[in-house]
């Protein structure tokens, strides 16, 4: 099973940018479907970024709005985030999540689609 720290997380000003990495251990990473989800305190957890073992991205349009870019490195075993012009709305605790192999259809945007994740990097952004 594939383990997942990461980092990058921070406060950070209205506008301003981030880039979260997700690092992997063990074997295989470019096996995995690689996503990234959000939980702001008091909400469920939320779908950000998903990313296939083909580069195939999606994201969640509504709330990234095209301010996200999701990538990989498959040398590195890392996982990305860049946000930019982020606002008050996008704090959260943002998490990485793994699946090995292909992630069906109808739970690809779910949390219940991936069987590994990472402990969290805050991220706080002031108005």
């Amino acid at each position: 099973q594939v383990q997942l720290v990461e980092s990058g997380g921070g406060l950070v000003q209205t506008g301003g940018s981030l880039r979260l990495s997700c690092t992997a251990t063990g074997r295989s990473f470019s096996r995995y479907t690689m996503a990234w989800f959000r939980e702001a305190p008091g909400k469920e957890r939320e779908f950000v970024a998903v990313i296939t073992r083909t580069a195939t991205v999606t994201y969640n349009s509504e709330s990234v709005k095209g301010r996200f870019t999701v990538s990989r490195d498959d040398a590195k075993n890392t996982l990305y985030l860049q946000m930019n012009s982020l606002e008050p709305e996008d704090t959260a605790l943002y998490y990485c999540a793994a699946r090995l192999g292909t992630v069906s259809a109808i739970t690809i945007h779910s949390r219940y689609g991936y069987d590994a994740w990472g402990q969290g990097t805050q991220v706080t952004v002031s108005a």
